[in-house]
């Protein structure tokens, strides 16, 4: 917090500090907590009537009443990782993008609007880069109009808690109506470290997600268009522990340049607790080593536990979460 010389708090922020990343001190409601102040961090995304908007790294907001302040200021961006690989939002959405294609896309200024027939939302959003050309309302309509055209509800895929992210547009969102629907986070790591977690044997590697690989794959009944999905990417494997009547494990990388990522990793669940997923995912992290790549990237969603505790201990940690936006009125119901 912000001392004066005299060792007095101090508010050091005012509205023409919206869009910046700030920490703040208020007094605490009566009854909500023994504490009497309460601190929160994050990027400032309005302050009218009195209120202040706060987004904080998870993508919550948080609603500060301008008379409870009684301290504030402008803090730095965050640090940078002191492990693992150095990385900017934008190179990271691009190379997820990259990872798991739509089947067809159209660009609205910078904006690349993507849709698969409702296969997953991040492939079936707007991945919002920079500026749409268009001022944010006929942005949004236009958006609606393409996603009403091929029967799909109109999702917007942002970020929070990284440099360059989109604390700003998420508040623009939630002020016009769309819903937050899911939240997860993008992970990395170094890639080295998992491959020397396990010998991977057993582990078998294809170009191909063939049918015995498909029959473990959570998504039942996938399509035409889900291969498409699955098969997109600069250098994808996939990768298969094989069973009695399915796959005893399964994993998907895709290597891009320095990274790896890693998705579809899952487990019969008779099988989990035999280190079966570590298994197959240091199988594809030497095979993209050997595929010149140094870095590794994965998606979690936030209450997903055990897969937390798994990438955490081989090294991964947060860099950004980000979320899907549903239009207003409109039902979805596709991860």
């Amino acid at each position: 917090m912000e001392i004066s010389a005299a060792g007095r708090l101090e508010v050091r922020i005012t509205a023409a500090d919206v869009g910046k990343r700030v920490s703040v001190r208020r007094l605490s409601q009566a009854g909500v907590t023994d504490e009497k102040f309460t601190d929160t961090v994050g990027v400032l995304t309005s302050w009218d009537n009195g209120v202040l908007l706060i987004t904080r790294k998870s993508g919550e907001t948080v609603r500060i009443a301008e008379s409870t302040l009684v301290a504030g200021k402008v803090v730095p961006s965050a640090p940078a990782r002191r492990r693992g690989p150095a990385a900017s939002y934008e190179e990271l959405a691009r190379v997820a993008s990259r990872a798991w294609r739509p089947v067809e896309s159209e660009r609205l200024g910078e904006w690349e609007l993507r849709a698969a027939s409702g296969f997953t939302r991040r492939a079936n959003s707007v991945l919002p880069l920079g500026d749409p050309g268009l001022p944010l309302d006929e942005a949004l309509a236009a958006v609606r109009r393409w996603y009403g055209e091929r029967g799909l509800p109109a999702y917007i895929q942002t970020a929070t808690g990284a440099e360059g992210t989109q604390e700003l547009l998420c508040a623009e969102l939630e002020r016009r109506g769309w819903v937050r629907e899911v939240t997860a986070e993008l992970w990395i790591g170094a890639l080295a470290p998992v491959a020397d977690l396990a010998e991977g044997t057993g582990v078998v590697l294809s170009r191909e997600a063939d049918e015995a690989w498909l029959a473990r794959y959570q998504r039942r009944g996938v399509s035409e268009v889900a291969l498409r999905v699955l098969d997109s990417g600069p250098s994808v494997w996939f990768a298969s522990v094989p069973g009695e009547d399915a796959p005893a494990a399964i994993g998907r990388c895709v290597v891009d340049g320095r990274w790896a990522s890693f998705s579809a990793v899952e487990v019969d669940p008779a099988q989990r607790r035999r280190g079966l997923a570590t298994a197959v995912m240091a199988a594809l992290a030497r095979r993209a080593l050997d595929e010149g790549a140094s870095a590794a990237w994965l998606q979690v969603e936030t209450d997903n536990a055990g897969a937390r505790a798994l990438y955490a201990g081989m090294g991964f940690a947060a860099h950004h979460a980000y979320h899907h936006y549903r239009e207003p009125e409109s039902a979805g119901t596709n991860r």
